[in-house]
């Protein structure tokens, strides 16, 4: 069963922290869905992918294509079947059913967005009172940090 990990933006972008995860999801062997419901967003960060320094590219798609199945990352507002790892980004929901079928699922949010933030608390709320594991992270001078954590099914 899979964990929900909470990112909490302060100090980095949306368009630097999501590379960065999605290549520690590639590095674990991990198939990537994105799932946003804006699509300016996902577009942007489609773009932001296909930006990202040659040694470090990541390929990747946006939902609707001829290739959706092959791709290793794909950005959409889409069923997570098939994927090990599923990023919300933009407020999109996640299930409790798909965390636990999910090798990691992440949720992302602006620290600085009082309806992002209320958003993920309530994602927080629902998917642990349904007994997903969780971890909250927040940004500190650059770093990484857990604040919490909270097992499954307690």
């Amino acid at each position: 069963m899979g964990a929900a990990f909470f990112y909490h933006l302060t100090d980095s972008p949306l368009e630097a922290t999501l590379p960065m995860l999605i290549g520690k999801a590639r590095g674990a062997g991990w198939r990537v869905l994105v799932r946003g419901h804006d699509a300016a967003l996902l577009k942007r960060l489609d773009e932001v992918l296909w930006q990202g320094p040659e040694d470090g590219f990541l390929p990747h798609g946006l939902a609707g294509g001829p290739y959706d199945a092959d791709q290793p990352v794909l950005l959409g507002d889409v069923p997570s079947d098939g994927f090990a790892c599923v990023m919300s980004v933009g407020g999109a929901a996640v299930s409790a059913e798909e965390v636990g079928a999910a090798e990691r699922t992440c949720i992302l949010f602006d620290g600085h967005d009082g309806a992002a933030l209320d958003v993920a608390r309530g994602q927080w709320k629902a998917l642990t009172d349904a007994g997903c594991a969780a971890q909250y992270w927040a940004q500190e001078a650059g770093r990484w940090t857990k604040k919490a954590e909270k097992e499954g099914g307690s």
